[in-house]
């Protein structure tokens, strides 16, 4: 009995504490994407604090569209179907709400599927969409102010509609709308109806070759009848502290959108941040540009596919800022710089679900989203994780460095595969003048070329300020060396040329640096004075896979391609040069055989690897330069790296053509057909090693089934 009661306890503690964990995991992820897309599991930022609806709320919401929050903490709600804004206080109880005035003629007006809603310290301002009005109220209560109807101007197309659905008002009072078919841009206008034009026209993705086609091709007829049909640039727009605007857009190409993700241009990008000039100022410095998604699916039979909806932005604290993907009811926040600090959210019907999110905003440590399918709003409370993450930002804001540091280490604490906290704790050292310190972590982060290299700059002024005297000591050494060694090769090779008998290795490797420079000559010695061996041709080739593995392992972090998860191997060097050096002989040699050509395999051999020799002199040295330069002097690594393969192709050239005996016209196209001869036995020796495998599956297959049957 003794036994069965303990079981029995620890059977209801277990209980217990299995469904404690169930009812602490969140109905949705929380997530970051790592440099290479891949995504990170991150702590919440945000949990569920309370869910919203209509008999909470006391008052029946029939269709909600937009939300917004004022400096007090109070929520405006638009009811489209209701025509009205429903206004609530802090603790989202209803206070009164805005459906009934009189308008300046003093005659009873209402709402015709308001849409939009914006509040500032004096007024509320609410886009009467389908009567194409704003009407302003005075703030706290339910009094008409007056109405700013359609602006006028000659920029407006004859035939025209206007239908605001969003709108935002800087502190000077001018009014940013968007109109859902209005293509130009932002309206800007004054409360007094006054226009002040267009800012922030949202260029159009053309999609398709196709489509780009048919737009050139149209009539201005057919454009006029179609354009009538075309979505609306803008569907939303906020504001933030500065005046700058936020917008956003459903309507770019998916593929344009999703392909714009990994670029910093801003062209196609579904949010905007825009200045009062209409310039897009958004910093776009993370790994992927704020786009919602970064990796999605394109298959068929997946539930949700193509690029994210983006649909409203809302402005955070401390230059925090969210968009909101529709498609997939999520919310993605970002940095001042662009940086992904968290994504969470999902479609479905728990608790912190959502089915349709239609706007969000901030109400200070807490995020209110609205449903317009569920009709309620979900709060989310920032979380003690979240808490983190905004101190660590206001510190890094407020420049106090020693506590953005130790900020960001708690984060790290809790979530050690966050990349902004490695480039905050980065910036935080950089500023201190830690820059080695700094240059460690913004590695951990995968920062490259901006903050890392600016780190890099700093630490090599530092390091050329102190070793000044030795740097020209050491640069003329390497010149005077350098001219030593191409003098002493060119009296070796002088002193070679009469000799009579076998060659020493060396002294065939040092002909190298003689066809370098008198490539017509050596190709003609190589071949008929025998000044070079399959030997020597065989040791330059070492040398060129050696030089090319040093630069996979060894270029300097800023000019390093590789991902994280790549690695390199001297089996990736020898495959990358020896391969190809393969196929073009055995090609050349296939070719020239049949086309009176006087070389034969070895000879061919031969004459490609001493051209090969430009490359190791100079990938070499601009390895070595990548340790010591910055971004934007990759020029000079760019320079020698191509004047490498320019001058190995030269001396591809001139050998083939010397040792054939072939004039410069044959020549050419003997080289053309043998770089299609390449790609034909690439061709054919993928189709074998295919043919291969299939038989030796069959085989294999054949054997199983008989010793089954045995």
């Amino acid at each position: 009995m003794k036994k069965l009661l303990k079981i029995g306890v620890l059977a209801v503690l277990l209980a217990t504490l299995l469904t404690s964990v169930a009812s602490a995991s969140s109905a949705y992820a929380t997530y970051t994407y790592s440099s290479s897309g891949f995504v990170l599991e991150s702590p919440d930022a945000y949990s569920v604090d309370t869910i919203v609806d209509s008999a909470y709320m006391g008052v029946d919401v029939l269709k909600p569209t937009d939300i917004e929050v004022d400096s007090d903490g109070n929520v405006y709600i638009v009811d489209s179907d209701a025509a009205s804004v429903h206004v609530l206080d802090r603790y989202y109880k209803h206070q009164y709400s805005i459906s009934h005035f009189n308008n300046e003629q003093g005659v009873a007006d209402t709402f015709a599927n308001p849409q939009g809603v914006f509040v500032n310290d004096k007024y509320v301002y609410v886009c009467d969409t389908d009567n194409g009005r704003i009407v302003m109220f005075k703030r706290g209560s339910d009094e008409f102010v007056k109405t700013v109807a359609q602006p006028v101007s000659n920029l407006f197309e004859e035939d025209a509609i206007y239908k605001p659905v969003a709108v935002a008002v800087d502190e000077y009072g001018r009014m940013f709308i968007v109109s859902s078919t209005t293509y130009q841009g932002v309206i800007v206008m004054g409360d007094d109806g006054s226009f002040y034009g267009f800012v922030g026209a949202q260029k159009v993705s053309g999609g398709s070759t196709l489509g780009k086609l048919w737009e050139k091709l149209r009539t201005s007829a057919q454009k006029a009848s179609e354009d009538e049909n075309v979505s609306t640039e803008y569907n939303n727009i906020t504001i933030d502290e500065d005046n700058f605007i936020y917008v956003t857009t459903d309507t770019i190409d998916e593929d344009v959108q999703q392909a714009a993700i990994t670029s910093a241009s801003g062209t196609y990008a579904p949010v905007k941040k825009l200045n009062a000039s209409g310039v897009d100022v958004l910093r776009r410095n993370g790994f992927f540009a704020p786009s919602g998604e970064v990796k999605v699916s394109t298959s068929a039979t997946a539930k949700i596919t193509g690029a994210s909806q983006i649909v409203d932005a809302a402005v955070g604290p401390e230059g925090t800022w969210s968009i909101v993907d529709a498609k997939r009811s999520k919310i993605f926040t970002y940095d001042a710089e662009g940086n992904l600090l968290f994504a969470f959210g999902d479609l479905g019907n728990l608790k912190g679900n959502m089915a349709n999110i239609a706007s969000i905003t901030y109400q200070g440590d807490k995020l209110l989203v609205l449903d317009k399918s569920n009709i309620n709003v979900t709060v989310f409370r920032r979380t003690e994780y979240g808490d983190i993450l905004i101190n660590a930002l206001r510190n890094q804001n407020n420049r106090d460095n020693t506590s953005a540091v130790d900020d960001w280490k708690e984060i790290l604490k809790r979530n050690n595969n966050f990349d902004v906290a490695y480039i905050g704790i980065g910036k935080a050292l950089a500023r201190d003048g830690e820059y080695e310190e700094a240059m460690t972590y913004f590695k951990y982060s995968h920062e490259k070329e901006g903050r890392y290299g600016d780190a890099f700059r700093e630490v090599r002024k530092e390091w050329a300020s102190k070793y000044f005297v030795v740097i020209p000591i050491v640069i003329v050494a390497v010149l005077v060396g350098l001219s030593l060694f191409f003098g002493y090769a060119g009296k070796v090779n002088k002193r070679v040329a009469v000799k009579v008998g076998t060659k020493t290795i060396w002294e065939e490797i040092l002909f190298g640096f003689h066809i370098m420079l008198h490539p017509f000559d050596g190709f003609w010695d190589l071949k008929h004075e025998k000044r070079g061996s399959l030997r020597s041709a065989f040791i330059i080739l070492l040398f060129t896979v050696i030089a090319f593995f040093y630069q996979a392992i060894g270029t300097g972090y800023i000019f390093d391609s590789r991902s994280v998860s790549e690695y390199s191997s001297i089996y990736n060097s020898i495959l990358s040069i020896a391969v190809p050096l393969l196929l073009f002989v055995i090609a050349n040699w296939c070719l020239t055989t049949l086309f009176d050509g006087e070389g034969n395999f070895a000879d061919i051999f031969t004459a490609s690897c001493y051209a090969l020799l430009p490359l190791p002199l100079f990938v070499i040295p601009s390895t070595l330069l990548s340790n010591v330069l910055v971004a934007n002097e990759k020029g000079i690594i760019s320079m020698l790296v191509t004047i490498a393969y320019l001058w190995c192709g030269l001396l591809l050239f001139i050998g083939m053509m010397s040792i054939h005996g072939y004039s410069v016209g044959k020549n050419i196209l003997i080289i053309i057909f043998t770089i299609l001869g390449m790609a034909a036995i690439m061709f054919l020796a993928i189709l074998f090693s295919t043919l291969m495998v299939k038989i030796v599956s069959l085989i294999s297959n054949i054997w199983i089934e008989i010793s089954y049957r045995m």
